[in-house]
């Protein structure tokens, strides 16, 4: 009988059966052994699948399956799970590099944002927030890129029907300078807002666009306010192709500002 099996499909499939089968994270040279892989081949299969979302990789280097995976549910398409999975990665080298907080966030129940991950700032003095309820979506970063890259008729709903509640003096509750502001955030490709949610607080959000082009989750770096002027061309920048890049791995091909 013909051989049909492709070498380095079969080596990625044995190698989620191993992650599967084993009770606790395992080290690379645990994967090396087991499977009899190159080092140099194992390690990059690994790192192909944490960049997509199959497989973690803890502090200690160690790698196991993705819980939704372990657990037997899996997922489907945009699922939360694997936007999380996915986003991982690139939210460590993102918090690494700025040394600010990083939220990873997409629509709630009544278009308001729900935190799907968060990675905390290691400095002393940084934003927090605990991300169990949801937050609005008219005077915070993500909410706005949320709003702006998503459906115009559910954005129109949305500023309908909410109470738009000045949350400090700086919070903008104007549905028309809303509108305008949504406008921009399109054009740009990015929204920041400062001192809106929270005094001392600033966030700088980009869209994360799936395969078929639609806003599915937002990229946040969140800093204190003062250390924001200084850091603003590159938190920006960072956060734009922090977001890209999750896009990219989600299957997204394109630019996401022309999206």
């Amino acid at each position: 009988m013909l051989n049909t099996e492709v070498r380095s499909a079969v080596r990625v499939l044995e190698l989620l059966e191993y992650l599967a089968r084993c009770p606790e994270a395992v080290a690379l040279k645990d994967v090396v052994a087991n499977l009899q892989l190159p080092k140099s081949s194992a390690h990059a299969l690994l790192r192909t699948l944490v960049s997509r979302g199959y497989v973690e990789r803890d502090d200690n280097e160690r790698y196991a399956l993705v819980a939704a995976f372990r657990d037997g549910g899996g997922w489907i398409g945009g699922h939360d799970a694997q936007i999380a999975a996915v986003a991982r990665p690139v939210m460590e080298e993102l918090r690494d590099g700025l040394r600010e907080t990083i939220f990873l966030g997409a629509r709630g129940p009544g278009g308001d944002v729900k935190t799907l991950a968060k990675l905390v700032s290691p400095e002393t003095i940084r934003y927090d927030s605990d991300g169990t309820r949801p937050g609005p979506a008219y005077c915070t970063a993500m909410g706005r890129t949320l709003l702006a890259f998503g459906d115009p008729d559910q954005a129109e709903a949305y500023l309908a029907r909410t109470k738009l509640v000045a949350l400090t003096p700086r919070t903008i509750t104007d549905p028309a300078r809303l509108r305008a502001i949504l406008r921009r955030v399109r054009s740009d490709g990015y929204c920041v807002v400062v001192d809106e949610m929270v005094l001392g607080g600033t966030g700088t959000s980009a869209p994360i666009f799936a395969a078929d082009g639609r806003c599915i989750a937002v990229l946040n770096v969140a800093i204190v306010t003062a250390r924001f002027p200084k850091a603003r061309e590159r938190i920006i920048a960072e956060a734009k192709r922090g977001a890209a890049l999750i896009g990219q791995r989600l299957g997204h091909r394109g630019d996401a500002e022309a999206a």
